[in-house]
């Protein structure tokens, strides 16, 4: 049954990158850095691999590049509320350096969502007003973050039992293992 489990999870996956209004396009990332204070943020899931690598796009200046720089140990959870289905993914996040690959998903951005990636400061920095806001015309802090999961929790709320599985990835075999809801 966990391997039936886990082929619906990576199929759902999927689906959260492309059907826009799918409910795992939205996930809260979770970060650690030096401070050791937990910061979440909701991310948009913008690709997902077979080897269960998930990304998301940011502005390079952000805080959560910052602290994946100093802890690249994140966690993002995902939930489904009609199927009543919860994800939770912990792995490592990379910082995506390959200059074809980031022209390539650049290239992909709509014209409005690439003003996100060209404020002259920084994303989180404080202004007066938002008429403050200006942008670059021919520069871009535009970054992909890439996540290579090793666990995930399934949690699926049912009746008359939850069912709660996790998945741990030994090398590049991925073991299942029920636990108790």
């Amino acid at each position: 049954m966990t391997t039936a489990v886990f082929s619906e999870l990576k199929e759902e996956l999927q689906k959260g990158v492309t059907e826009y209004g799918h409910p795992f396009r939205l996930g809260t990332l979770g970060t650690v850095g030096l401070d050791k204070m937990a910061r979440l943020r909701t991310v948009v899931l913008r690709d997902f691999s077979e080897d269960l690598e998930l990304s998301f796009f940011t502005d390079k200046r952000s805080k959560k590049v910052t602290h994946i720089i100093e802890n690249p140990k994140v966690c993002i959870l995902l939930y489904h509320p009609e199927k009543r289905i919860q994800l939770k993914i912990e792995g490592n996040a990379f910082i995506i350096k390959n200059d074809k690959k980031i022209a390539k998903y650049w290239n992909q951005v709509n014209d409005n969502a690439k003003k996100d990636y060209t404020t002259t400061i920084a994303p989180g920095s404080a202004i007066e007003n938002l008429k403050d806001i200006d942008y670059l015309n021919d520069e871009n802090h535009f970054c992909i973050i890439t996540i290579e999961a090793h666990k995930i929790e399934y949690l699926k709320l049912d009746q008359p039992n939850h069912i709660k599985i996790r998945y741990s990835r030994e090398d590049n075999y991925w073991k299942g293992e029920f636990l108790v809801p």
